[in-house]
């Protein structure tokens, strides 16, 4: 790849770019990126009504029975089965009630034979005890008796301690994501906190003297700066939190020196804008005014082409084009990735599939393109207005359709690639 040269006229730094620089497909970006991308070994204590959704940085394992004792699976009567031996409806055993016990409570004395305790259902089941029959089969006297018109076995409707967890058994395992699942069984044997690997921190950042944040008064020429908020957005919806900075102006020195501000607590930077080749395309300047490694500028696919990604010692930046759906496009296609990996969670990366084209799409391809879909039970349908600037018809899309280069036209009924997001 060309290097970036650049000069100083009257004291403004200006840039001259080599239009030879060699295009790189997505999959080659994704890989260089990949190689500069730092896997997480931080961890953290969280709580764990905070932990889901993260990736635990150890095996977990029960410290105790889960239940931790024998219980009763539901409300009814517990005594020594074999008080019930040959007991028939016509000949029912006659057992007396001593007393009763609820979930919570606990009941130390030997239940003896010829003996029986009310027992409601989670309750600890008495020493002596060895089965429970259901409320609804039996039938207590006025001298307070239980008539139980069955015979009963040892055993039965009876929950052992450690019948759900056993002691030392594996509850998640190092690397494994937490679910609600994992939340409460954690939460069952006790566990407040739970060691997790920190998510990569992520600083957003729009260039552009052209934009205005949303609730500023919008004067001629313009626009409101929407980029870092839908970019905030899905990164939250993808369970990871940005520092959002704010707008950079164009102006090479001040850009370089917000972003080096911020490398020490950053590990991902990405911008919005200022990539491509007009006067105000200042992010090829910042990356010399960082010593930064350019890694690649430009991938051969629409929209979006234009990003430039860079690497400092302390940081990883992405500098994705400032058009609304390209921003978005490719931080979907390139920037999850590099989340994935980072993070130590697979569940980031989006994956490929075939679906069923429900429209026509008769734009020609000279390259590989990317459009916005919406998919549904192996279909997926264009809702049009695919220009890189257009981020509207973004509202219901979960797919990208996967044009290869040289495409004269798509029409439907056809099988297609498309990118689950």
């Amino acid at each position: 790849m060309s290097e970036l040269k650049m000069v100083s006229t009257r004291g403004e730094l200006e840039i001259q770019i080599d239009m030879e620089v060699e295009e790189v497909t997505l999959e080659q970006a994704i890989d260089l990126l990949l190689s500069q991308t730092d896997i997480t070994n931080m961890r953290e204590s969280v709580p764990i009504g905070e932990a889901v959704g993260r990736i635990s940085a150890d095996v977990i394992t029960a410290p105790m029975d889960q239940p931790p004792f024998d219980r009763s699976p539901l409300d009814g009567y517990t005594f020594h089965a074999i008080d019930t031996y040959e007991a028939s409806r016509e000949r029912p055993a006659v057992l007396e009630v001593i007393g009763e016990i609820c979930a919570g409570d606990h009941y130390d004395d030997y239940i003896p034979r010829g003996k029986a305790v009310r027992i409601m259902t989670g309750a600890p089941i008495p020493i002596g005890c060895d089965c429970v029959v259901r409320q609804e089969d039996v039938a207590v006297d006025k001298c307070g008796h239980v008539l139980i018109p069955m015979e009963m076995h040892r055993h039965q409707n009876y929950c052992f301690a450690g019948e759900d967890i056993a002691a030392d058994a594996v509850l998640v395992e190092a690397d494994e994501r937490l679910t609600a699942a994992h939340i409460g069984v954690l939460a069952s044997m006790g566990l407040r906190r739970v060691d997790v690997w920190r998510r990569p921190r992520i600083a957003l950042a729009g260039t552009g003297d052209e934009l205005v944040e949303p609730g500023q008064e919008l004067t001629a020429g313009k626009i409101y700066n929407s980029n870092i908020y839908t970019l905030a957005a899905r990164l939250q919806e993808l369970g990871f939190a940005a520092q959002v900075i704010g707008i950079l102006p164009d102006d090479v020195p001040t850009a370089a020196q917000v972003i080096s501000e911020h490398a020490a607590d950053t590990d991902i930077f990405i911008t919005t804008g200022g990539v491509s080749v007009g006067k105000k395309d200042i992010m090829h300047g910042v990356i010399r005014a960082l010593q930064a490694e350019r890694i690649f500028w430009r991938m051969a696919i629409k929209p979006g082409a234009p990003v430039l990604t860079y690497k400092t010692d302390d940081l990883l930046g992405i500098a994705l084009s400032g058009n609304p759906f390209a921003a978005l496009a490719t931080f979907e296609l390139l920037v999850r990735p590099v989340l994935a990996q980072a993070s130590r969670n697979p569940a980031v990366m989006y994956h490929r599939q075939q679906a069923i084209l429900d429209d026509d799409f008769l734009k020609v391809s000279a390259g590989r393109r990317f459009i916005r879909g919406r998919y549904h039970g192996g279909h997926v349908h264009l809702p049009g207005h695919d220009e890189s600037g257009v981020l509207f018809s973004a509202r219901h899309c979960n797919a990208l359709v996967d044009i290869p280069a040289g495409t004269i036209e798509l029409q439907r009924g056809m099988v297609v690639d498309i990118v689950r997001l």
